[in-house]
C-alpha cells in the first residue's frame, strides 16, 4: 500500500511516527472535541498515577492532547502523546486522568525503515537529530513493505521525500546501510554518473489557444513561456493539466532539495548542457544547465535556469549535482519567437540591446510592460525551425500592437 502522510516526530531510537493524510479530518474532529470537554488546568489534587494509564495532557501550546503514562517519577511524569508519538516529561498539574477516547485507536503509526541497518546497530543521536530536522511536520510518501506480527509494533516502510528514498539518502550520508542498496544510485549524486539530460515539455496542438505566463524576455521577439493551467479561457487541455501537475510536484521536490542541498556534492564536471542545481540571487536553489565557462580564475560559469529561461553567471560554489528524481520533470519554460512584427526601421532610439542590436532598449521595456504579471494566452503557428507563436494580452489583442502604436516595431506579414 502506498499513501501520503505527515511525519509528526522522530523518536529518540529513530522510530518515525507518521499520521496518514487520510485520517487528518478525523484527528482534527477529535482534537476539537477534547478541547470542548477539558478546559482550564489539569488535576490539582493528589493522584496515584500508574504506568500505561490513559490521560489527557495540556501541552506547552495550551492545547489538550491524548496521552499515556510512560514513567512515574515523583511529581514529574513521562508521557507519550498517543496521536503524535513524542515523549515529554511534564508536571502532574498539567495532566488529567480519563477513560474518554480510549476506544479510538492512535492516529499516528510508529514506523521503521525497511531493510535499513543503522551504523552501530542503533540510530546515533546526530542521525536522529538530522531525521528530525529533515522530516518533522513534512508530507512524505509511504510504501508499506512489511506488517508487524504484533499490531503495536513498528510498521516496516520505505519513505520517499521529493521522489528520493530516505534509506538511500541516509546511507549516502553514512548514517546507515541499506540492505538491498538498489535505490542508492537513484540519488544521482555520484561520480561516474551517465550524462543526464532534461525532458522537454510536450506542446499543445498548433492553432489551439492556451493560457501562458511569460517567465523571461530576451528581446521583444524572443521570450520564454510556461503553460498556465490557472487560466479560464477554455477547459484545460491534457497538456496543460499534465504541465500543472508536473509543476506542483516539481515545486515540492525542489523544496526538499533546498533542505538537503548542503549534503549534495559540488560540480566538478563543467560539460555544456549538463543539468545541475544552481543558487539564484534569492538564496534558493533551482534546476539549471551549464552553458559555458566565462572565467577561469576564479571559475565563473554561465548557467540557465531551465524552468524560467533566465541566465546567471555563478561561481562553482553555487552549483551542485542534481538528484536524479528532479530529472523526471519536463523543463517548465519553453523558448518561443513571437510572430507578426519586426523592429521599426525608423526607431531613432540610440540605446540598443547589446546582444540584439536590431531592437532598442525602449522596445524591450515596452514588451516587459505588456507581459509582466499579465494573464496571457498564446497559439502556436509553427514548430520548426523555431517554435513561433501569436501572443495575446489581457484584452485578447496581440501584445505587439502596443509596440507598433509606440513606433517601436512594425507589422511583418
Amino acid at each position: 500500500k502506498i499513501f501520503q502522510a505527515v511525519v509528526s516526530c522522530i523518536g529518540s531510537d529513530g522510530t518515525i511516527y507518521i499520521i496518514p493524510k487520510s485520517v487528518e479530518t478525523a484527528l482534527n474532529k477529535l482534537m476539537a472535541e477534547i478541547q470542548n470537554t477539558f478546559k482550564g488546568l489539569g488535576l490539582l489534587i493528589p493522584y496515584c498515577w500508574k504506568k500505561g494509564e490513559a490521560c489527557v495532557v495540556r501541552g506547552s501550546d495550551t492545547v489538550w492532547y491524548r496521552a499515556k503514562i510512560i514513567e512515574v517519577s515523583g511529581s514529574i511524569l513521562q508521557v507519550q502523546y498517543v496521536d503524535r508519538g513524542y515523549i515529554e516529561s511534564i508536571p502532574q498539574c498539567h495532566l488529567y486522568p480519563t477513560t474518554f477516547y480510549t476506544g479510538i485507536p492512535p492516529f499516528c503509526i510508529p514506523c521503521q525503515l525497511y531493510k535499513t541497518l543503522p551504523i552501530g546497530n542503533f540510530w546515533q543521536q546526530d542521525a536522529v537529530d538530522y531525521l528530525q530536522e529533515l522530516l518533522k511536520n513534512e508530507e512524505v510518501e509511504i510504501h508499506v513493505e512489511e506488517l508487524p506480527d504484533n499490531p503495536w509494533d513498528k510498521l516496516s516502510i520505505s519513505l520517499y521525500f521529493g521522489g528520493m528514498s530516505l534509506s538511500s539518502f541516509m546511507a549516502y550520508q553514512k548514517y546507515c546501510v541499506a540492505e538491498d542498496g538498489q535505490d542508492i544510485q537513484k540519488l544521482g549524486v555520484f561520480e561516474g554518473d551517465l550524462s543526464p539530460s532534461y525532458l522537454l515539455q510536450p506542446l499543445p496542438v498548433p492553432g489551439e489557444i492556451f493560457p501562458v505566463t511569460v517567465t523571461h524576455v530576451v528581446s521583444p521577439k524572443e521570450i520564454y513561456i510556461c503553460f498556465d493551467s490557472s487560466g479560464n479561457l477554455t477547459k484545460c487541455s491534457a497538456t496543460e493539466r499534465a504541465a500543472s501537475c508536473d509543476s506542483e510536484s516539481l515545486n515540492k521536490a525542489l523544496k526538499w532539495c533546498n533542505k538537503i542541498v548542503k549534503t549534495l556534492p559540488h560540480l566538478t564536471n563543467f560539460k555544456k548542457e549538463l543539468p545541475c542545481l544552481a543558487e539564484y540571487v534569492d538564496g534558493l536553489w533551482y534546476r539549471a544547465k551549464l552553458l559555458s565557462v566565462t572565467q577561469l580564475v576564479p571559475v565563473q560559469i554561465l548557467v540557465q535556469f531551465v524552468d524560467y529561461g533566465t541566465y546567471l553567471v555563478a561561481p562553482s560554489s553555487r552549483l551542485r549535482h542534481i538528484p536524479c528524481p528532479l530529472l523526471k520533470y519536463p523543463v517548465q519554460a519553453v523558448r518561443v519567437l513571437l510572430a507578426g512584427f519586426r523592429p521599426a526601421s525608423d526607431d531613432k532610439n540610440v540605446e540598443r540591446i547589446p546582444y540584439s542590436p536590431e531592437w532598442s532598449l525602449k522596445a524591450l521595456w515596452a514588451m516587459l510592460d505588456c507581459v509582466e504579471g499579465k494573464h496571457l494566452s498564446a497559439s502556436i503557428l509553427t514548430l520548426s525551425p523555431e517554435i513561433t507563436i501569436s501572443l495575446y494580452g489581457d484584452d485578447k489583442n496581440l501584445v505587439h500592437l502596443k509596440l507598433i502604436e509606440m513606433g517601436l516595431a512594425e507589422l511583418d506579414e
